[in-house]
């Protein structure tokens, strides 16, 4: 009588999709790190979640600080801003804000993945490993560099001043408030995130507010025809 050969366990199965089991184990990951820290996180327990053998986090990962680190930098969560992409030759104002504005508004298409994702940068902050360092150095200051030059270019100067960082900012938190908000936003006024087109037409929006941002700087300066010096003379008179 020919045996049947047994099922295999239903870890072997989900791992058939290498992508599918390392996906799901970077999202299991995500949730467990965001609630309980990275020292209070066991490997057993993300493997559990995620439904998949202990071993597979050795092989995708190689250990417990690959596998949060990877989280961390998820593309789809977090995606590198290449300042290529927002200071390039030929692109206008239009076309650099909004390729800033994109890496903050297609991560909310994740949907609840991306507030995993910021209470991991919460606890990141106040619980350092260090990567959140790393991702000012190697993602948010390079974004900004790009940025303030492409203001520089728009506003015709030949190197950027205080009021130039301060509208740089101010363009990059109207993506961070949309970020960090999220919730707010969807408890007031929730169809302005139901859909991956209303959050298209949010970014679209957001882009307009930037550009409009930057004509009123540059209609600020154009009416001081020294805005260092009246900055400094004004700082002159409350002293």
């Amino acid at each position: 009588m020919t045996k049947t050969a047994p099922h295999p366990p239903l870890t072997k199965a989900l791992r058939s999709d290498g992508v599918e089991a390392r996906n799901r184990l970077l999202d299991a990951a995500l949730a467990l790190f965001a609630e309980k820290g990275f020292s209070k996180t066991s490997t057993r327990e993300i493997a559990r979640a995620a439904q998949v053998n202990i071993a597979s986090i050795s092989y995708y990962f190689g250990d417990k600080h690959g596998l949060y680190r990877a989280v961390f930098m998820d593309e789809r969560l977090n995606p590198t801003i290449a300042p290529a992409s927002i200071h390039a030759d030929g692109k206008g104002i239009e076309g650099s804000v909004r390729a800033l504005l994109l890496g903050f508004i297609e991560p909310l298409k994740q949907g609840e993945l991306l507030q995993h994702c910021m209470k991991l940068h919460f606890r990141e902050m106040l619980e350092p490993t260090g990567l959140w360092q790393e991702e000012v150095d190697c993602n948010i200051k390079p974004a900004h560099a790009a940025l303030v030059a492409v203001l520089c270019r728009q506003l015709g100067l030949a190197r950027a001043d205080d009021d130039v960082h301060r509208l740089a900012f101010s363009i990059s938190g109207l993506g961070v408030m949309l970020q960090i908000g999220h919730d707010v936003v969807a408890d007031i006024r929730p169809k302005l995130l139901a859909s991956h087109a209303a959050l298209d037409l949010y970014c679209d929006r957001l882009v307009g507010y930037a550009i409009a941002m930057a004509e009123a700087e540059g209609r600020r300066r154009a009416s001081t025809p020294n805005p260092t010096a009246a900055t400094s003379t004004q700082r002159t008179k409350r002293t």
